[in-house]
């Protein structure tokens, strides 16, 4: 499946749900590990559960089986892995604890983290 259509799968998925606040991060320069996150909030842990539930059963039914999913037992905050795409759907109490928006928009990309581990310059003034 496209990144794109698999984008949609699970927005669509989650606003199908009512979830809140969806976000959208491009972090392909930043990682080798995934090319897009998708952050979005429940009302509640029953609610966190749910729109993590509806991604997988969305997400089987296109023909993508999951690579994982964390916090099912907790649920505030549940990871679903869909390879190409990650799922973060937690309560907005969490989401503002750990601010991943933040702390993916100051990472340095992997290009960046390389030079300067391999004896590249870091800038110096």
């Amino acid at each position: 499946m496209q990144i794109d259509a698999l984008k949609t799968l699970a927005v669509d998925a989650l606003e199908e749900l009512k979830a809140r606040d969806i976000s959208l991060m491009d972090v392909s320069r930043l990682t080798s590990v995934t090319d897009l996150m998708v952050i979005a909030c429940g009302t509640s842990t029953r609610h966190v559960a749910a729109l993590a539930d509806n991604v997988v059963e969305k997400a089987k039914a296109g023909g993508i089986q999951p690579l994982g999913v964390e916090g099912e037992n907790g649920a505030d905050w549940v990871l679903v892995d869909l390879g190409d795409l990650v799922v973060h759907v937690m309560l907005p109490e969490t989401r503002q604890l750990y601010d991943l928006e933040r702390l993916w928009a100051d990472l340095p990309s992997d290009a960046e983290a390389r030079g300067t581990r391999s004896g590249g310059e870091a800038g110096s003034a």
